[in-house]
């Protein structure tokens, strides 16, 4: 029952792609009703003008006649007559070359956009084509007219290849069977041909008679017979081998699930498990079903044709079916062969231009490396410089290979360029500033990889500098980036300028001590508290400025030099420390900005540790005045 389940599956498909095939033959088969108006605006405007060139050539006829028959009965002694009779005669000999090159000019003129019609024969195929009107007959009504009288001569079982008579008529030659005119063939038809009326009528005659003869020969009992018996053969092949391969993919399909997690375990790439054994054997049984169906697919593709191609009323059909997959491949193969010159051009194009970029980014390592040294260009631009070239370089060869595409001149691939351009120049807007913004700073070296910086408010140190962004670490070790457009529009400070070529970075913070105290005490502590911070240099010493003298107390500035602008944070808490330490050592209190206090009988706010140890608190003074004086 499942075996004849499976045969009753596999001919529907096969009635299903037979109708298919026979819809898409039929469809291009299919006989057009509407002409082309432009080719009958040129047939009606050339037949109007051969009919008055036609006109003109039997009125030239009749005069040819009648000038034959007086010369034929002028005497030879009237010498004179005859003379002029036979100048007349070779004149409209001449009018009628004139007249034939004329026409035949007119027809050449119309070969490459004039429509023709097919006579068809038994099989639909076309026995000869019909260009020119004959009378009121249009082509196209003599072409069926033709069709239908030599469909007629198979039902004449008297029938042979002497059947068929050329006769000569006054302006055709006509092909006559029996009292049956299947055809006649005009002065038009024949030039139309580049052939003679009489040679051209006796090439028809021989066509359509090896067409009905064949016609015959492949209808008779005998000849059906085994043309249908090779179709059942094929037929029952077809069966066999479906029946066949089914089983072999059932049997594969077998076999696929009895190796889970023995040979097919899973899919893993570098500890990542793609596919898990069931989920593999999933894929190889999809496939297989894929390749399953493929197969029965390709056989009955081929089958078809071979059956067809027995019967002589479907052999169209084999050759259509055979069409739909070796048309193409030969459209391909014919494609690449004509494109083969345009590909090794984009070849050498490629080649070219890849050789260039090597020897650019050759130099942009030496530069980069400091072996070579050009003049007003600094290392650190050979990278950027050569990003930018080798963008420049990749736009200019695509410039060039782009004529070479296949479809490049084609409006839609012309169209999506140009869509793909403005997506590209509107969506990137703000990417593009950053670019731009990008290579300015480059070239403007206002920092590079490990400087500190201040950029608006973000202070820290230069980790990455790219063409869309910098990346700056805090001291808090936060990672910021800045796009280079806003790195532009703010004010930037690279406090590892000066560090760099010797002069070092001069370091400050401001202490504010009360009047009481001299400035010579807290200059000494500032600069005993300088010299003790490590990463200040000795050279240039530290300097003390005295930057306001405010109302309560006057601010001091310490300033020293280092090298290391990277550790300011480290530099600056070792500062306040010893400044602290230095100012408590030498007796000098910090009270301001904000700090009050009664001064008699308190303590003093330098730590205990810095006090004498016979320190003792003083006491609190009461200063009475006697206003009595006689007491």
């Amino acid at each position: 029952m499942k075996v004849m389940l499976n045969i009753n599956k596999l001919v529907f498909i096969w009635a299903v792609l037979l109708f298919t095939s026979t819809s898409f033959v039929y469809a291009q088969n299919e006989p057009v009703k509407l002409k082309d108006s432009l080719n009958n605006k040129l047939l009606s405007k050339f037949s109007t003008e051969l009919k008055e060139i036609d006109k003109q050539s039997v009125s030239d006829s009749i005069k040819k006649n009648k000038i034959q028959l007086e010369l034929n009965a002028t005497s030879n002694s009237d010498e004179i007559k005859r003379l002029e009779l036979e100048t007349k005669l070779k004149e409209l000999n001449q009018k009628e070359e004139l007249r034939l090159s004329e026409k035949r000019a007119k027809i050449d003129s119309l070969r490459s956009s004039a429509k023709s019609f097919p006579v068809i024969g038994f099989f639909n195929d076309t026995l000869f084509l019909v260009y020119s009107n004959l009378g009121s007959f249009s082509a196209a009504d003599r072409a069926e007219a033709v069709t239908e009288r030599i469909n007629k001569l198979t039902r004449d079982f008297t029938f042979n290849e002497n059947t068929l008579k050329v006769v000569e008529a006054e302006t055709t030659a006509d092909i006559i069977f029996n009292d049956l005119i299947i055809t006649s063939v005009s002065e038009n038809d024949a030039i139309w041909n580049n052939s003679t009326k009489h040679e051209l009528a006796l090439t028809y005659k021989l066509i359509i008679t090896d067409a009905v003869l064949h016609y015959k020969s492949e209808t008779s009992v005998i000849t059906l017979a085994k043309e249908v018996g090779s179709a059942l053969l094929v037929i029952l092949l077809l069966v066999v081998l479906l029946v066949y391969s089914k089983k072999l993919f059932k049997y594969s399909a077998t076999k696929i699930i009895s190796q889970r997690d023995k040979a097919l375990k899973g899919l893993i790439i570098k500890n990542y498990t793609l596919l898990d054994s069931r989920r593999l054997v999933s894929v190889i049984l999809l496939v297989n079903k894929i390749v399953k169906w493929l197969v029965f697919f390709i056989l009955t593709y081929i089958a078809l044709p071979i059956i067809f191609g027995f019967f002589p009323w479907t052999q169209n059909f084999a050759e259509t079916l055979f069409g739909y997959v070796f048309n193409p491949l030969k459209k391909m193969g014919l494609g690449f062969w004509n494109y083969l010159p345009n590909l090794f051009t984009i070849i050498v194009i490629i080649f070219v231009f890849r050789y260039a970029l090597r020897g650019i980014h050759f130099l942009k390592n030496e530069i980069e490396n400091g072996k070579l040294t050009l003049t007003g260009f600094y290392p650190d631009w050979a990278n950027p410089t050569f990003q930018i070239l080798r963008v420049v370089l990749y736009a200019f060869m695509f410039v060039l290979i782009f004529p070479y595409l296949p479809g490049s001149d084609s409006p839609v691939f012309q169209g999506v360029s140009v869509f793909l351009g403005f997506l590209f120049t509107f969506g990137s807007a703000g990417s593009l500033s950053n670019i731009v913004a990008g290579i300015v700073l480059t070239y403007m070296r206002l920092f590079k990889v490990g400087d500190r910086v201040k950029i608006g408010e973000v202070v820290g140190d230069v980790i990455e500098k790219s063409m869309l962004v910098t990346r700056i670490r805090t001291i808090k070790n936060e990672i910021i980036s800045i796009p280079n457009s806003t790195v532009m529009s703010n004010h930037t400070i690279n406090y590892n300028n000066d560090a760099e070529i010797g002069k070092g970075l001069i370091m400050h913070t401001t202490v504010t001590i009360g009047y009481d105290v001299p400035w010579q005490d807290i200059h000494q502590a500032l600069l005993n508290a300088a010299d003790r911070t490590p990463h200040f240099l000795k050279e240039p010493k530290p300097f003390v400025m005295q930057t306001s003298l405010e109302d309560f107390y006057v601010a001091y500035q310490i300033n020293a030099y280092t090298l290391e602008p990277n550790k300011q944070a480290d530099i600056y808490s070792d500062l306040h420390r010893n400044i602290q330490d230095c100012c408590n050592e030498m007796g000098i209190e910090i009270m301001s900005p904000h700090y009050r206090a009664a001064r008699d009988g308190n303590m003093t706010t330098i730590p205990a540790n810095y006090l004498d140890k016979d320190y003792e608190m003083p006491a609190f003074k009461v200063n009475l005045k006697d206003n009595n004086k006689d007491g």
